[in-house]
């Protein structure tokens, strides 16, 4: 059942007319990719600004290495790319959505470049394009060797930096969004958010238009390579708003993230593998290779259920990355980054083997969206990881995130100008919710016990038994936790990913198949009547099922 978990429509008590209101055009919640660049193409159709929950260049994309899929090479097509796009997406795919993300990427990398982005070249000056797992060509543009993303952020801001100075966007950082803020009850049109900085506390944005671009949940799994501020906050206030999600059964695991007892798991890119590194075992066995026709690169979620299946087998902790046969100087000339991060636990790859492990990477499941951003509910778009518009189906092909966030970035951005005869507020919307009188549990012990939990439970592989006892524990958590006031972030992100987490297993339960990133070890084989997106919205007690969306 959804709504004993998630029925409390704020996370405070308030009353708008009482607090600080900013009224703007349009509003954008979160800094990544996605969120960027829908602000600065809204800037050209209103005001605009942008919040980010900490500084401006933290985020997903700023971690990201491998870089961004398109179409660029005379023996590509966009036929090919869309067809590895479908096949990685296990039947899922909304195939409308795949042919528009591909046919308008490459004129979103041709804006980066006229926007200063500094991809990577060959010696006559062409782009350098990589491959990675799923991909059958080199589509890949990438900057720095490994730090794609850290240079698409740093383009992206540079940009919106410009806007803000000519007056067109505004940039706050630091700033976290709690919720959305509507007039009526779940499902009433959005008027924009209620916000809280370390230094001005709680105010109100107005807006005619509000886009989520606040990023995944990956830190829903003890073992992630996502940043700590990842931790489902858009999905949450969507879900609390009466938005329908859709999908969220289906987490991408990374296969191959450095493993290293007592360090964080940092992304070991998939491109070590599309230049020819292997995956082995401590006896040195290439144990992809029979398991799929393209080994080390077939889609991830293939890759990692084979390192835990031969873990299992072999009762080690970690398998391996084998880049020795590329020579030291060519690793560190193509992945400098890597390198450097090698050396910082004194492994050598023209020498050593590179302990891997699996690890949560990917929200594939998020706000349902249609080709515009449009979720469920007027006057509310999402856009990026946070959102659903089944591009991915049911596992992301690599490199098409970022792509993703480009594209649907700046259609968002255009999308937003329907929204110009909506009232921006202020009106008075008041949250009345009472102190509990319930027990109280420690929020630093129930994240932990969450992220572990949903690690064994609802992690590569899945069984029903466990997952009942999953959301069990997550019934119980919530119990103790959802009714609780808090008045910090911490609070807040716990309450967010008891909310998200209790959706996924929700969702992991109710898919009764294998498909893309969900395995039910119980339901082993794909059900053909099940390529079909759930969608769940609050107060429902099972999901409607969807094709591609419908705008509100």
């Amino acid at each position: 059942m959804v709504e004993p978990l998630h029925s409390r429509r704020y996370l405070i008590p308030f009353r708008s007319l009482l607090l600080p209101h900013i009224v703007t055009d349009t509003l954008v919640i979160g800094s990544g990719v996605a969120g960027l660049r829908t602000a600065i193409e809204a800037s050209a159709h209103g005001d605009v600004i942008l919040v980010a929950k900490d500084a401006l260049d933290f985020s997903n994309t700023a971690w990201a290495q491998g870089g961004i899929a398109a179409v660029l090479a005379d023996d590509d097509s966009n036929v090919l790319h869309v067809e590895d796009t479908l096949v990685a997406g296990a039947g899922l795919c909304v195939e409308e959505t795949v042919r528009t993300v591909v046919d308008e990427g490459p004129r979103e990398i041709e804006r980066l470049l006229s926007w200063g982005m500094r991809l990577d070249r060959d010696e006559r000056g062409a782009l350098q394009l990589a491959r990675e797992g799923g991909h059958h060509r080199n589509r890949i543009v990438h900057a720095d060797g490994d730090a794609t993303g850290r240079e698409l952020v740093r383009t992206l801001i540079a940009k919106a930096r410009e806007l803000s100075a000519r007056g067109a966007l505004r940039l706050f950082d630091r700033c976290f969004a709690l919720d959305l803020i509507s007039a009526g009850g779940p499902g009433s049109p959005v008027l924009g958010a209620i916000t809280h900085h370390p230094r001005y506390g709680l105010q109100i944005v107005w807006a005619k238009a509000t886009v989520l671009a606040s990023g995944g949940a990956g830190q829903a799994y003890r073992e992630t390579t996502n940043p700590r501020v990842a931790t489902g906050d858009g999905i949450a206030m969507a879900w609390r708003a009466g938005a329908k999600v859709a999908d969220l059964e289906f987490m991408q695991f990374h296969p191959t993230t450095l493993y290293v007892a007592g360090a964080s798991r940092a992304l070991l890119s998939e491109a070590i593998r599309g230049e020819g590194g292997h995956l082995v075992d401590r006896r040195g066995n290439r144990f992809m290779v029979g398991k799929h026709e393209l080994a080390e690169l077939a889609p991830r979620d293939i890759v990692s259920r084979a390192i835990m299946a031969h873990l299992a087998a072999t009762h080690e902790p970690n398998v391996f990355l084998d880049v020795r046969h590329l020579g030291g100087p060519a690793f560190a000339a193509r992945f400098p980054g890597l390198a450097s991060l090698l050396k910082d636990y004194d492994l050598d790859p023209a020498h050593d083997l590179i302990p891997v492990h699996p690890a949560a990477h990917y929200t594939i499941g998020g706000v349902w969206v249609d080709l515009f951003g449009r979720t469920s509910v007027p006057g509310l778009y999402a856009v990026g990881e946070v959102s659903c518009n089944g591009l991915h189906g049911a596992n992301r092909l690599a490199s098409n995130s970022l792509l993703e966030g480009l594209v649907f970035g700046a259609r968002v951005g255009r999308a937003v100008v329907e929204r110009g005869d909506a009232s921006r507020g202020p009106v008075q919307v008041v949250s009345d919710i009472r102190p509990s009188d319930r027990g109280e549990l420690d929020v630093v012990d129930v994240r932990s016990s969450l992220r572990s939990t949903l690690w064994r439970h609802v992690g590569i592989e899945r069984h029903g038994n466990r997952l009942s006892d999953a959301l069990d524990m997550i019934e119980f958590w919530s119990r103790y936790s959802l009714d609780k006031i808090f008045d910090d972030l911490n609070g807040w992100e716990v309450q967010n990913l008891l909310t998200v987490g209790g959706l996924m297993t929700q969702a992991a339960v109710w898919r009764r198949e294998s498909r893309g990133t969900h395995c039910r070890v119980d339901f082993p084989t794909v059900d053909a009547a099940l390529a079909v997106h759930a969608t769940w919205r609050l107060g429902d007690e099972s999901p409607s099922i969807a094709g591609a969306m419908q705008p509100a």
